[in-house]
Parts: C-alpha cells; sequence; structure tokens
C-alpha cells in the first residue's frame, strides 16, 4: 500500500513512485485548494486508487470515495490514521496523524515556523486548531505542504529576536535553501520551541508585542496579520 499525501500534481506523484517501484493505493486529501487535489482524478484513472478526504468539504474534493471528520481513525495497512480537524486554512481542513509512528501530515495548518493563511475561518479557530496539534507528542515529525520556512523564518526573527534556539535554526534554514535543500520535516518540540504561532501564550512573545493583557487568539490575530505583510 502507498499513499500519496493531497495530489497537485499527478506527473510529479506517478514519477515519484515509478522511481521507487510503487503503486499508489490511496490519496489521503487534507483539504479542497487545487494546489493540492489537482491530481486526484487523473491519478485514480492511471491507478484506481481510493481517495480520502475531509467530510466537510466533500463536494470540492474531486473523486472522494470516502469521508473523515474529527476524531475518526482507520488502519493503512498496519498503521493506525487518527484524523484531526484543523479549521483555519479552510474551513474543514483535516491532518493525518499516524500515531504509533509519530508522523503527522498538516498540509496548509502548521508549517515549519508558520502556519497557514486564513482563506475560509477566523484567526481564533485556527488557534485552536494549533492547539489541538500542540498536544501530541514533542518527538512527533511534522510533513508540511509548501517549502516557505526561509520567509518564515525571517519573519519570526522579528517577533521573537532573542531567541536563541531560533536564531541558530534560521541560521542553519538559509544554509539548506542556499543549497536547494528541503526543511522537512520538523518535529513539534522544535515548533514549540521556535515557531511564534504556537507561542501566542508565551510572555516573551506577548512583551515583543506590546500585548501583555490581550488574549491568546488577539496574540496569535496580531503575528498573523504581521506575516501577511511581512
Amino acid at each position: 500500500m502507498t499513499a500519496s499525501i493531497d495530489a497537485p500534481d499527478a506527473s510529479a506523484v506517478e514519477k515519484a513512485a515509478v522511481r521507487r517501484g510503487w503503486t499508489i493505493t490511496h490519496i489521503l486529501t487534507t483539504h479542497h485548494h487545487t494546489d493540492h487535489v489537482e491530481g486526484n482524478l487523473a491519478l485514480k484513472e492511471q491507478y484506481g486508487c481510493e481517495i480520502i478526504g475531509p467530510v466537510n468539504e466533500a463536494v470540492a474534493i474531486p473523486g472522494l470515495d470516502k469521508t473523515m471528520a474529527d476524531g475518526d481513525t482507520f488502519l493503512f495497512g498496519d498503521h493506525t490514521v487518527q484524523v484531526i480537524e484543523t479549521p483555519g486554512h479552510t474551513a474543514g481542513h483535516i491532518c493525518y496523524h499516524f500515531v504509533d509512528d509519530k508522523l503527522l501530515f498538516a498540509a496548509d495548518t502548521l508549517f515549519a515556523l508558520g502556519c497557514g493563511r486564513l482563506f475560509e475561518r477566523p484567526a481564533a479557530d485556527m488557534w485552536h486548531s494549533l492547539q489541538k496539534l500542540a498536544v501530541l507528542p514533542d518527538e512527533t515529525a511534522i510533513y508540511f505542504g509548501h517549502e516557505y520556512t526561509l520567509s518564515n523564518a525571517r519573519f519570526a526573527l522579528t517577533i521573537d529576536p532573542d531567541n536563541q534556539r531560533l536564531i541558530l535554526r534560521a541560521e542553519e534554514i538559509e544554509a539548506l535553501r542556499a543549497e536547494n535543500k528541503f526543511t522537512i520535516p520538523t518535529t513539534l518540540a522544535l515548533e514549540k520551541e521556535t515557531n511564534p504561532f504556537l507561542r501566542a501564550a508565551d510572555p516573551i512573545i506577548r512583551r515583543n508585542l506590546l500585548m501583555e493583557n490581550k488574549s491568546n487568539e488577539e496574540v496569535f490575530a496580531e503575528i498573523r496579520r504581521r506575516k501577511d505583510n511581512f
């Protein structure tokens, strides 16, 4: 069994599968945006694969066979997969947590040093979605949907300039991207230390933003607003 987490480009997915001798049996769709589902129908025609996706975006997922809601679990081979609904980027976005493997496929909810733009739900919803992910084991490896890490690192330093772990990480990211290397995966522990979008409750972040007396949701919304204009 082989799953493609989202299917942005059928040709690229097919080439990767052929290179490894794999047959795509499933597509695990996280949300309805075109850059995550554009390859669904072509891959389904090629492989006859089953497409799984979020129940709250079912009408917008091409070729969808089975819907999943928050808290649902299913077996992928011998692997238990937990579905976590994370509204924010879109209204029905879901993440796939491979429980025993401690893997999270977060797509456009949580990035390395960032989070997805808020297209369909308010900042408070995204903050609460991120809190659902933050309680997973610290060693969870996180696979995200876009390589925005360099920009995210540069922005994070404007919010948290004295964070020594962040400073070191930003240097590492600059070096990786200079060699055109990817920054995926990250870990939840590392994100908790360095990702400002997970740290709206942190007194240092709040002080830096002059928002000590504001709610976590308000602080998060301000961080998101600043990133949108960065």
